[in-house]
């Protein structure tokens, strides 16, 4: 069979941008479409700030913060070299916590208020920033770094993962970490004396 030939850009060079293969869509790609929903999602909050809306960006933000500490980020830190690199990788962890801190902040001022408007704003340019930063400067080093077989397999992996985590997935964790503390806090899993 022959070799399928990849796709050139107007430079005559390879389109390493190509997001999919018969083996799926790569980490960048993936994380690059949450990326995407969320802003939409932060742009409607602006114009029509409602609780139910903020619960879901909430959401989608709690499973996409997850997936990049637990999988992406890591494979990011092991893959790369200098300490400059590494700085944009703590850089991330931090602008996350920061968006941890803001949210229940939103949720505790009511729907329609002037302080429930500016707090979104805030949030809305806190994930933006974050989301530019990563796409500009987090995403090429990785691509270049990792490769386009590990990002595909990086992609698999939050893939999976994601869907684990909006199929209750976040409630099975607390539940483990629960079943694996009870025993050493004097929970149910001690032995009955007869």
């Amino acid at each position: 069979m022959p070799a399928r030939r990849r796709s050139t850009g107007s430079s005559g060079r390879s389109n390493s941008r190509r997001t999919t293969s018969r083996s799926g869509t790569d980490a960048i790609s993936l994380l690059k479409q949450d990326h995407q929903k969320v802003r939409q999602m932060l742009k409607r909050l602006e114009s029509d700030g409602s609780e139910d809306l903020l619960s879901e960006i909430e959401n989608e933000l709690k499973v996409h913060t997850q997936i990049e500490e637990e999988i992406f980020y890591p494979a990011f830190k092991e893959s790369i070299r200098s300490q400059k690199d590494e700085h944009i990788y703590f850089e991330a962890l931090e602008e996350h916590h920061v968006v941890d801190l803001v949210l229940p902040e939103i949720k505790n001022s009511s729907e329609g208020s002037d302080e429930f408007d500016a707090k979104a704003k805030v949030l809305k340019d806190l994930v933006e920033h974050h989301a530019q930063e990563e796409e500009k400067q987090m995403f090429p080093k990785a691509r270049t770094a990792m490769g386009a077989a590990r990002l595909r397999e990086l992609g698999e992996e939050l893939k999976e993962r994601k869907m684990e985590l909006m199929n209750g997935g976040m409630k099975e964790s607390a539940g483990r970490l629960g079943k694996m503390l009870r025993p050493m806090m004097g929970g149910r899993n001690r032995r009955r004396v007869a």
